[in-house]
């Protein structure tokens, strides 16, 4: 671990008040933390899934609550939409509040035929389109992947509960797929071309952050929509379709 990392590690104090977007005191926030993309999914996910819930942040209505699940402590805040919101949110709960593990859930676009709406999908690694490594400095192309054992223990678990899983490398796009200006030749079919099977938004900053402050970290979605056949959940279906990666991510803890 370089120096800078270490004075990361040290800066407790700044936890101690609070940082710009999150009020939770020191202790509040369990070393393991699910980050769905919305927080009222958080919410949900507090008041369904765990016991004990106290609310630790609401700063910009990004909810945070820690409870107990199976006599575990977990902490399931919001990331919000996107690598810049993610990268924030994430990037302060491993270097002000102690965080190790952070395991984001949310939803995803299907970019192969294999992968179904309803699927559960472990992100191994994320290719992108974002800017967001350029502020390592490196001289190259930085592959960012998932933490192995994390990874390892959600394809058991997913096993074990006869889960529908696929696992591999994703895309995490800065634009969304079904909104962007170019045709899907120009687009996303180039990248599952080369093998990414799903796109997401946040995977890729999320695994920048684990990397860069020596931490762990892992992406699961659930398909909700195909870009190649076009079939999507029902808002309906994304009430109760969630819950089999609801389960598999919180035994991770």
């Amino acid at each position: 671990m370089n120096s800078l990392q270490n004075s990361l590690h040290d800066m407790t104090g700044y936890a101690a008040h609070g940082t710009p977007h999150n009020s939770a005191k020191p202790g509040e926030i369990a070393p393991f933390v699910l980050m769905p993309g919305d927080p009222l999914r958080a919410k949900h996910i507090a008041e369904t899934r765990l016991t004990d819930v106290q609310k630790v942040n609401d700063v910009r209505n990004m909810y945070g609550y820690t409870g107990t699940y199976k006599g575990r402590k977990v902490t399931v805040m919001g990331s919000g939409m996107g690598a810049p919101s993610m990268g924030i949110y994430s990037y302060e709960l491993f270097a002000f509040y102690g965080v190790e593990s952070i395991v984001r859930i949310g939803t995803c676009g299907g970019l192969a035929p294999e992968i179904q709406v309803g699927d559960l999908v472990i992100a191994m690694s994320a290719s992108t389109d974002s800017n967001y490594a350029l502020q390592y400095r490196l001289e190259g192309t930085f592959s960012p992947c998932a933490d192995f054992e994390l990874l390892e223990k959600a394809v058991n678990v997913a096993r074990a509960h006869s889960t529908r899983f696929w696992v591999g490398p994703i895309f995490s796009s800065d634009t969304f797929s079904l909104y962007s200006a170019l045709p899907p030749e120009e687009g996303w079919k180039k990248w599952a071309r080369m093998g990414c099977k799903a796109t997401d938004m946040e995977c890729y900053a999320l695994y920048c952050n684990a990397a860069y402050l020596d931490k762990k970290a892992l992406t699961l979605l659930t398909c909700s929509d195909s870009n190649i056949t076009g079939a999507e959940m029902t808002p309906q279906e994304r009430q109760t379709a969630l819950n089999a990666m609801f389960d598999v991510a919180l035994e991770l803890a």
